[in-house]
């Protein structure tokens, strides 16, 4: 396993969730980690990615402002932090890894997490 994702879960309206993407050695050096959603019926959307070697990120217009990626290169592992939690924010996150920095399209990335389902209830 090269991208594990974790940290899902059912949570209420208003509350925060911290998302986990672990990466292999490989991926998590030379490789920008991004974070995008799926919802029921919908197409895949791009949230953030945190940029390899440039400690810069990059939002989707939709994510700025609730939510946040961050880096911890001890622990291979790249978070997604999402606050004051929405019904429509239900969806499965998934983490996947790109050669391309600031990059928000899904052909660009070549290694995808398995995903974690996030339910918002209201």
């Amino acid at each position: 396993v090269q991208l594990q994702a974790s940290g899902g879960g059912s949570v209420q309206a208003g509350g925060s969730l911290k998302l986990s993407c672990a990466a292999s050695r490989n991926l998590f050096s030379g490789y920008a980690i991004g974070w995008f959603r799926q919802a029921p019926g919908k197409d895949r959307e791009f949230l953030a990615v945190d940029n390899w070697n440039e400690d810069t990120r990059y939002y989707a217009d939709s994510a700025k402002g609730r939510f946040t990626i961050s880096r911890d290169n001890a622990a291979n592992t790249v978070y997604l932090r999402i606050n004051n939690l929405k019904p429509e924010d239900t969806a499965v996150y998934f983490c996947a890894a790109s050669l391309f920095n600031s990059n928000s399209e899904e052909d660009r990335y070549d290694y995808w997490g398995q995903g974690t389902q996030v339910t918002v209830s209201s």
